[in-house]
């Protein structure tokens, strides 16, 4: 079932026989606020440093001249009046605003999020102040104002100096999760927390009681707070409550076997229930969460993606409204962050996202979290030669995404990347050493940071179009000029033998790290070679000798194979 779209998300949704009715258990979706700003993409140094690189990840701008004929295609075709009804009111009220071509991209998205849905399942939208009180309405229409459950504030920045001040109002610090349900049979799990404010400190102070075993706990009533006739009886002696004992007597009896009872000395007091430490969940999550911090610019886990979500919000979302073995679907899956915590929680997933960017960051953060061996399905990227011309014909900056991804590496620079790299379009890294002592191989280990190894590139160039014997000369320059160890030409149309014979001159280098074997200077890989399996960069491994990546628990290691 795991699947990854790259497109149009509403063009997918629309498409029944990829998403039938009934067919997803627990949608989450993080589309953009209607900010009016761009978001570029940080990428991280192989060290784990922030780059100083960027990429332009999208723009939250919208337009009603963008947004009209959605606007009217929905309201002629929608089944639901009353969310047609509504729409009409707003379109009175917000005119040809960004609001409403926001609006009217985000309705028939939601009505076909609510068909996808079973009966059981549940969405949760995440939105901030800018637009959540229009969304709620929204939501009310397409679900029914009866199945909202909760606006849920996640208070993402924590601490007492952690809210962003203005002059003129006070610091926002939270998001909402507008959080409905498809019908009264949805799942619901509840959740507990351990890291909520005061929680320890509550601990602490409440389970201040010990047992022979050393096992901490505080004591609880037994007493039944409405009158129950069938419950009033003596137990050892100990006369019941006024309205009588809370449990059975069957179970007053288990429980005093395993030692969760308390005998006060003077009979004339009441049992008393043993709540041991060990067997707090936790506090119960209710709808302000205050206890997971967004990723800050040093978090392990932070990609550098705009809006990036941490991993933990995710998970308890997923462990609330799904069971092991649902379907999770995230429209706007951005840099995967629904889909990691899905999968190490043992969902089966659905991302979909309309920029390869997002979806080869994607692809590289599964692989790195959970291994190279992890399944799943890619919808909407190219598989054979015409869709990739198409891809290349349609939206040449998403050709060059993609072309990269089949290498692995990443883009450098906003735009075509012309300017003082010269056309550089994406970079590789790899780790090298001058030591011969250093083993060539793959290490079990991470090295010690004494050991002096340091990082080269690759510089990576995509054409798209027609290519000719100046274009390897060019990359040639680049490699000399950029001091890297060597360079990748990725073309659409196939370079002539005169090219290659060129790029063979070019000579080769070695990496004493990875035994000492010889890697072409200058490699020319054709899109069709990729497709069919008949070419593939010849480079080192991108691995990082000193710190392997962190896999996470449950997934199998595998050792990387050296040719």
């Amino acid at each position: 079932m795991n699947r990854l779209y790259f497109g149009d998300n509403l063009k997918w949704l629309s498409d029944r026989k990829e998403f039938p009715d009934a067919s997803v258990d627990l949608v989450y979706l993080d589309p953009p606020f209607n900010s009016n700003a761009d978001y570029n993409v940080l990428f991280r140094e192989p060290t784990g440093q922030v780059s100083q690189a960027q990429f332009h990840a999208f723009t939250d701008t919208w337009s009603w001249a963008d947004a009209a004929d959605t606007y009217h295609q929905f309201i002629d075709n929608c089944p639901n009046v009353a969310v047609v009804e509504l729409m009409e009111a707003l379109h009175s009220f917000l005119k040809h605003s960004p609001m409403m071509a926001y609006l009217a991209m985000m309705a028939p998205r939601l009505v076909e999020l609510h068909r996808v849905l079973k009966p059981s399942g549940s969405i949760y939208l995440h939105c901030d102040p800018t637009a959540d009180h229009y969304l709620r309405m929204l939501l009310d229409g397409v679900f029914g104002a009866r199945y909202f459950r909760n606006d849920i504030v996640w208070k993402r920045r924590v601490g007492s100096f952690s809210t962003v001040h203005t002059s003129r109002k006070f610091g926002d610090c939270y998001d909402d999760l507008l959080f409905y349900t498809k019908s009264e049979t949805s799942v619901f799990n509840s959740q507990y927390s351990k890291e909520a404010k005061g929680y320890q400190e509550y601990l602490e102070s409440r389970f201040n009681m010990t047992d022979e075993n050393g096992r901490r706990y505080q004591l609880d009533n037994l007493g039944n707070p409405a009158p129950r006739p069938n419950l009033m009886y003596e137990y050892k002696g100990y006369k019941p409550p006024a309205n009588g004992w809370a449990i059975s007597r069957e179970k007053m009896e288990q429980w005093d076997k395993e030692g969760r009872l308390y005998f006060p000395k003077d009979k004339t007091k009441r049992i008393r229930r043993k709540r041991f430490l060990d067997e707090v969940k936790g506090k119960p999550v209710q709808t302000i969460w205050d206890d997971i911090a967004e990723i800050n610019s040093q978090a392990q886990e932070r990609l550098g993606y705009p809006t990036q979500k941490p991993v933990a919000l995710l998970e308890r979302i997923i462990s609330a409204s799904s069971n092991p073995g649902d379907v999770v679907l995230d429209p706007f899956c951005g840099c995967g962050t629904t889909i990691h915590a899905a999968q190490k929680l043992d969902r089966q997933w659905i991302g979909i996202d309309i920029t390869y960017l997002a979806i080869n960051l994607i692809k590289r953060r599964l692989k790195d979290a959970f291994g190279e061996e992890i399944e799943f399905e890619e919808k909407g990227q190219p598989t054979d030669f015409a869709g990739a011309k198409q891809l290349a014909e349609n939206d040449k900056f998403q050709f060059q995404h993609w072309a990269l991804s089949l290498i692995g590496a990443r883009p450098l620079k906003e735009g075509e990347g012309k300017g003082a790299d010269r056309g550089v379009d994406g970079l590789l890294y790899y780790y090298e050493t001058e030591r011969k002592d250093i083993p060539g191989r793959v290490m079990e280990e991470p090295l010690p940071r004494s050991e002096p190894v340091h990082r080269e590139k690759i510089i990576v160039q995509v054409k798209g179009g027609g290519v000719n014997r100046s274009d390897v000369a060019t990359l040639l320059g680049d490699v000399e000029n950029q001091k890297a160890a060597g360079g990748v030409l990725i073309t659409l149309e196939k370079p002539s033998k005169q090219m290659r014979t060129e790029a063979a001159d070019a000579g080769r280098y070695t990496s004493k790290l990875w035994h000492d074997k010889d890697y072409p200077r200058v490699q020319i890989l054709t899109v069709e070679g990729f497709l069919d399996g008949t070419e593939r960069i010849d480079a080192p491994p991108q691995i990082n000798p000193f710190a392997m990546a962190a896999r996470e628990a449950g997934a199998r290691e595998k050792q990387t194979e050296m040719l």
